[in-house]
């Protein structure tokens, strides 16, 4: 790692937070250039659990809520996202969301990873485990979206969005936040997580190309029921599971930072479950199992950039806070708007990462208070933040789906194939049995 790029990591909330756990630590440890095997593992098997998030986690969640003909092709799109944005973080998409650059995008001084070695230090951790721990979290992000358009986008038209996204939202939101760019620097919002680089850049955009493609046959007028809410069940425990990693391995250390934000996303989920439940309850009769897995996923998206900057009473606040207007937005507003977000990925990612940012500094607690700023004024921060990530995402997703239409045509696929299925038109399979 070069010592620029180490420098602006330093100066963000993110790292600042890091630095301060940090302090805490052995003195051997914290020598220059030394790594830690703990932090190391940590993190390492860290980057394991934000994986199991996509595959099978994400794969299976989404997959159980679509119909029978299209579960093979949600399957499909989280594993190309796994392999295509695997491939395209180490060719060049870390060097551009942490490299030197200027306050919105990175440079191109490490693509291919140039200038590290087995010996490279970030920290108390070698550079390469920093480097696949971040092209986790840019692998899931782009294959949170496709649940809003859900049995309707077509494969190569799927493909070209996610790869021109990645460039053009995710790595540069990426480098504002933590890569020593503008809204982490330079603003000095909080995100410690993700919730506005992951889950309000893909709930945004998700509300956007799903309105662009337009609904899908039959919505609103048949039913579509989920083909297999096991599998649902299934995908959203092993998100529960894996969220640890994700929350927790951001502090990169094995350390109190860590067990705080394993504490307060755990606390944060369990009562989103409830609360959801209870909503669900009482406005429509009964308890849904579907309700159960939504709230959980709903109160560990709103956690996510709060994780080490509240206590467990701000984490139940969170949780709280999710499952009121994430289930406000997916079963109230949803239908009276009439947009088809197939899986919900606005309803609980986009308003769950919003409302997430605002509770940061809401309910931050005084560890996570930076030196200097007053309490409403990190809120302003965070506020500002959160507005210019929904309008961003959503001004360069509605330009990529615009642009791809203009080059490849109808981005979704047609009438008949949609009535057949995606699992037959698109890849000749079916997820039960030969394709008859």
């Amino acid at each position: 790692m070069n010592t620029g790029l180490r420098r602006r990591l330093r100066s963000t909330p993110f790292a600042a937070t890091l630095a301060l756990a940090l302090t805490a630590l052995p003195k051997a440890a914290l020598a220059e250039g030394v790594i830690d095997g703990g932090d190391t593992a940590w993190v390492m098997i860290s980057s394991a659990l934000v994986l199991l998030m996509t595959l099978p986690g994400l794969a299976l969640f989404y997959g159980g809520l679509v119909r029978v003909k299209n579960i093979l092709s949600v399957l499909m799109q989280c594993m190309m996202a796994a392999g295509l944005v695997g491939v395209l973080w180490v060719a060049c998409g870390y060097s551009l969301a942490f490299g030197e650059g200027n306050r919105f995008i990175g440079d191109l001084s490490m693509v291919m990873l140039s200038g590290m070695g087995p010996d490279s230090v970030e920290g108390t951790i070698p550079t390469y485990a920093f480097v696949i721990f971040q092209g986790m979290f840019a692998i899931i992000t782009p294959a949170l979206m496709l649940g809003a358009f859900a049995e309707r986008m077509r494969f190569s038209a799927y493909l070209a969005f996610i790869t021109i996204w990645l460039f053009l939202v995710y790595i540069p939101l990426a480098h504002m936040v933590w890569g020593g760019g503008w809204i982490g620097s330079q603003l000095g919002a909080l995100d410690f997580a993700g919730g506005l680089v992951v889950h309000m850049s893909s709930g945004f955009s998700a509300l956007v190309a799903c309105l662009v493609l337009g609904p899908r046959l039959g919505y609103g007028k048949e039913s579509m029921p989920p083909n297999s809410l096991p599998y649902t069940m299934i995908g959203a425990s092993l998100l529960w599971v894996g969220w640890f990693g994700f929350n927790a391995g951001s502090a990169l250390a094995a350390d109190g930072t860590a067990a705080l934000a394993f504490l307060t996303t755990q606390t944060a989920a369990a009562t989103a479950v409830i609360f959801w439940v209870l909503i669900e309850w009482v406005h429509r009769g009964k308890p849904t199992q579907l309700g159960a897995a939504t709230g959980a996923v709903a109160g560990l998206v709103a956690i996510t950039p709060a994780c080490a900057f509240v206590g467990p009473g701000g984490a139940i606040g969170i949780g709280i806070g999710a499952s009121v207007f994430c289930y406000a937005t997916v079963t109230l507003i949803k239908p009276k708007l009439g947009y088809d977000d197939s899986l919900d990925v606005f309803g609980v990612h986009g308003i769950g990462g919003a409302w997430g940012a605002i509770a940061t500094g809401l309910f931050i607690a005084t560890w996570g208070v930076q030196d200097g700023v007053s309490w409403g004024a990190q809120i302003w921060k965070q506020v500002i933040s959160v507005a210019f990530t929904a309008v961003y995402a959503m001004g360069l997703s509605f330009i990529i789906l615009k642009f791809l239409k203009i080059v490849m045509g109808d981005l979704r696929v047609s009438a008949e194939s949609e009535h057949q299925g995606l699992d037959l038109s698109e890849h000749s399979e079916t997820a039960y049995g030969p394709p008859s």
